[in-house]
């Protein structure tokens, strides 16, 4: 919150020193005047908007940031689950975690046809300068070697039985066994089988939930792979970005990412508990089978039934990115539409009013965009010449800062990028599509894939 004041902030001096700086001090309009550079000949007008335009500005910005200061404190405020003594009694007799002597860490890796990627990931775990207790691999529906590799590295697997519900159906087969007999200090990891730990991770999540017996889970902070050329660094900044909103928030999580996250036995046990009852889905199940975003699903679950999370700086995951336009869409698509259908499932409550704000936020980046787009399009037909307004031309840059900084942490490759701004313009209007395309099924009712990605031979996490 303190730093998205200290950016309004930021940004209004930015306006009152450019408009400073460029200002004719003068009430008459400013006539553009031609500049030679050589052969080159440019139209420059030193005009500025009026004061009362700024000042609007100026108020716009802060009313954005009062609705997300006051979203981010009614999402705080309410984080008191009504139905608490429903879940009580639903939870029985349990001992209190405040009495563990030490964490008991059992990870669970869903993998369907992961030959390739399995071996680093499991080898990443061996690097973990906390050793899990229990490590199971999750084989689901495989056809390749997966199962074979795993037992051949000395790990546990579970085969899933029939399953049609892919990861959400396997791991609720594997923790109808396995969570029965787990005690109250016990915590799960689920991980996926293209996904790397930073080697900290397990030793900073135990830590957090010796340190907290209320927190519910730790989820992974996530980075992108390297590769896939210029559509691969666009998904690492996207993802370097959000991990800075992480950081931003003190580990306060949006989303329980998929790629490893780690919960407290006792919290998945409430979850089961409370389907059909309290929160929506099949009585029994730890993953709701039928959303098409379990952990984003599973994140609602948990939030409304009153459990804390976080994302530590430390708990870094290095997962795959999309090595194709195609699979990108078709796994933004079902990010995007599982979103929406999981909000629509739990409907407007204290735990979803700040993902609602979320996607009314995106819906309103995408309209104001693409009628900047529209504007500018128009703006350039209908004018016969150009001219630069270095006031504009100031504000602007203070946006190509804003997306080289935000970067800065993913190297150089990352930060050029973000400087020539126009590559990223077009990557936020293909997600943008993808959003605007997801309202467009829903409303028309269409059914769309889970989506996965196969790792040829040779194929790394």
């Amino acid at each position: 919150m303190v730093s998205l004041v200290v950016a309004v902030v930021v940004v209004l001096l930015a306006f009152v020193s450019v408009a400073a700086l460029f200002s004719a001090r003068g009430e008459l309009p400013v006539e553009p005047r031609a500049l030679s550079f050589g052969p080159f000949e440019v139209v420059v007008s030193t005009q500025v908007p009026d004061w009362d335009f700024l000042l609007l500005v100026g108020l716009s910005l802060v009313l954005v940031a009062a609705v997300a200061i006051a979203l981010e404190i009614t999402a705080t405020l309410l984080t008191v689950n009504p139905d608490r003594e429903v879940l009580d009694e639903l939870r029985g007799d349990t001992a209190d975690p405040a009495t563990c002597p030490d964490i008991r860490i059992t990870i669970l890796v869903p993998a369907h046809n992961e030959e390739a990627s399995l071996p680093v990931t499991l080898g990443a775990l061996a690097q973990q300068t906390r050793q899990p207790d229990r490590v199971i691999v999750v084989a689901d529906n495989c056809t390749d070697r997966t199962p074979q590799i795993a037992e051949e590295m000395g790990y546990e697997v579970f085969r899933s039985v029939n399953n049609a519900d892919k990861k959400a159906g396997a791991l609720n087969q594997a923790l109808t066994r396995i969570l029965p007999e787990s005690e109250v200090c016990d915590v799960f990891m689920v991980m996926d089988a293209d996904t790397s730990l930073a080697p900290r991770f397990l030793e900073v999540g135990a830590q957090r939930f010796r340190a907290d017996p209320e927190l519910s889970s730790v989820g992974g902070v996530f980075y992108g792979e390297g590769g896939s050329g210029l559509l691969g660094q666009f998904q690492r900044n996207e993802y370097t970005r959000y991990s800075l909103q992480i950081r931003a928030r003190h580990g306060r999580v949006f989303v329980l990412t998929g790629t490893a996250s780690m919960f407290r036995s006792q919290a998945l046990l409430d979850v089961a508990a409370a389907r059909g009852v309290i929160i929506p889905g099949g009585t029994g199940q730890v993953y709701d089978t039928e959303a098409l975003t379990e952990d984003n699903e599973l994140t609602l679950a948990l939030k409304s039934l009153g459990g804390s999370m976080t994302s530590p700086a430390e708990c870094q995951v290095t997962t795959e990115i999309m090595p194709t336009w195609r699979n990108l869409w078709v796994q933004r698509k079902r990010w995007q539409r599982g979103a929406l259908e999981n909000l629509s499932e739990y409907g407007i409550t204290r735990a979803t009013v700040r993902y609602w704000g979320q996607q009314f936020g995106i819906a309103y980046g995408t309209i104001a965009l693409n009628l900047f787009l529209l504007l500018m399009f128009i703006t350039i037909v209908a004018v016969d010449q150009w001219i630069w307004f270095p006031f504009w031309l100031a504000v602007g840059l203070v946006f190509v800062v804003e997306r080289v900084a935000t970067v800065w942490r993913g190297g150089w490759r990352a930060r050029i990028l973000a400087a020539v701004l126009v590559p990223e313009l077009g990557y936020d209007l293909f997600l943008q599509a993808v959003f605007v395309k997801c309202l467009f099924d829903i409303s028309m009712a269409k059914r769309t894939t889970w989506g996965h990605v196969e790792h040829g031979p040779g194929a790394g996490a």
